[in-house]
């Protein structure tokens, strides 16, 4: 019964037991005493002394009562005193194990050294393909969309998940595998592996300014999906993993573990090494801190910052995603080939990009915010204020008007 008891309560209830049974036998051996001292005294005095004696006597028969069920609600004494002393040694330790965690804490002005901003840049520098890793939750599809729009080229994404206002900034003939249509995620896969090959013989032939205007970023979501169900998965990510960078086709699969297997690269966890930067969102950027790099202020430092903070790599970065149209990335200078391609592009707008537009065009000078265009039209109704400002950002980069401002400020405007 003593383990129902709080430390505190337990030392109370073993100091009261004590005191109980000492004045049990310290009343008895008064008591004693006042009969022999009586036993001499005069006749008068002695019913006074036996009075004072049985009053004794009786405090400590309630003492030894006490004492009694004391020892009854603490069971085993002395398996309770070891439960004392038990407490009595972390109350002690206190102070040590107080440092402990004040040293293992994270300073709210922390920050680590090697800390960046801007992952595109960071993508862009490496020349490399994106593995993003993340659980539900994490971000993954706003990551997603926030690279895409800034990486450059011709954005093709392979969903079988997409809802209809997904990825509506971009040409819906490029969304693919809408309502798990895996045959057409396949069929698509292996038209980019004859794409390849034909690039392949096109820089052969007449160098980088023959495949200039081809440049593609293909975003392959819930991977590991796509290797149960699409055949061309495996060959499509390992010949683009491997030779897809040097023709500007470059690929980003999302996936909820960072294993080889989840990639379709069994028994080839090099080839993900070297040839992608792995960005790990949520509770995978915080295990990886903890277990690879040995690092628990990383740690505390990535779970502080929630969905801001991130690895890329091995490499912290934090960014906070409402500011992701905050200017617009440069495009790579492409011939005149390229530039028709981006003038059918431009032509090819949906029906999202086609409504802004027409009203910058009626409203000229005038700033266009998400929220007002939400108000404005049920077109955009469903859609979240960040993705109103990805499909600004997209136009702006494609030279269809500008963007004004940053965040949650970020607006759009028709310019010539």
């Amino acid at each position: 019964m003593s383990s129902d008891l709080h430390p505190s309560q337990l030392h109370q209830h073993l100091q009261m037991y004590a005191c109980a049974k000492w004045s049990f036998w310290g009343s008895l051996v008064v008591s004693c005493g006042l009969l022999f001292l009586g036993a001499s005294q005069k006749p008068e005095s002695k019913p006074w002394i036996l009075g004072a004696s049985v009053g004794v006597l009786e405090v400590g028969r309630r003492h030894r009562q006490t004492a009694k069920l004391l020892q009854e609600s603490l069971g085993d004494i002395d398996r309770a005193s070891r439960l004392n002393f038990q407490a009595w040694a972390r109350d002690n330790t206190q102070p040590t194990a107080q440092l402990a965690l004040t040293v293992g804490a994270v300073d709210a002005n922390w920050k680590p050294q090697n800390l960046f901003t801007d992952p595109v840049e960071y993508i862009q520098k490496k020349q490399k393909h994106v593995a993003l890793v993340g659980g539900t939750g994490d971000g993954k599809s706003t990551f997603t969309q926030y690279l895409s729009s800034k990486i450059g080229g011709r954005v093709v994404v392979y969903d079988s998940d997409a809802k209809p206002d997904d990825w509506s900034w971009i040409d819906q003939a490029d969304v693919i595998g809408r309502k798990g249509n895996f045959k057409a995620i396949d069929t698509a896969m292996g038209n980019d592996l004859k794409t390849l090959d034909e690039l392949v013989e096109l820089r052969g032939e007449g160098g980088d300014n023959a495949i200039a205007g081809r440049e593609r970023f293909l975003v392959a979501e819930e991977f590991p999906i796509l290797v149960d169900e699409c055949d061309h998965s495996t060959n499509w990510i390992k010949r683009h993993a491997k030779r897809g960078r040097r023709y500007k086709q470059f690929i980003c699969a999302l996936a909820q573990n960072d294993t080889a297997e989840n990639f379709g690269l069994q028994g080839d966890k090099d080839t993900l090494y070297s040839c992608f930067v792995l960005v790990r969102l949520g509770q995978f950027g915080r295990d990886h801190a903890r277990t690879k790099l040995k690092d628990p202020q990383l740690e505390q430092w990535l779970k502080a910052g929630g969905k801001r903070r991130f690895l890329v790599d091995d490499c912290p970065c934090e960014l906070d995603l409402s500011n992701w149209g905050a200017g617009g990335m440069v495009q790579p200078k492409t011939s005149s080939r390229g530039n028709e391609e981006e003038q059918k592009q431009a032509k090819a707008m949906n029906e999202y990009e086609q409504f802004i537009l027409d009203w910058g065009q009626q409203h000229p000078g005038e700033v266009l915010k998400a929220a007002a265009l939400s108000r404005a039209t049920r077109l955009f109704d469903g859609m979240q204020p960040d993705e109103v400002r990805i499909i600004f950002a997209s136009m702006a980069d494609r030279g269809l008007g500008e963007v004004e401002g940053n965040g949650d400020r970020l607006g759009w405007r028709w310019s010539k």
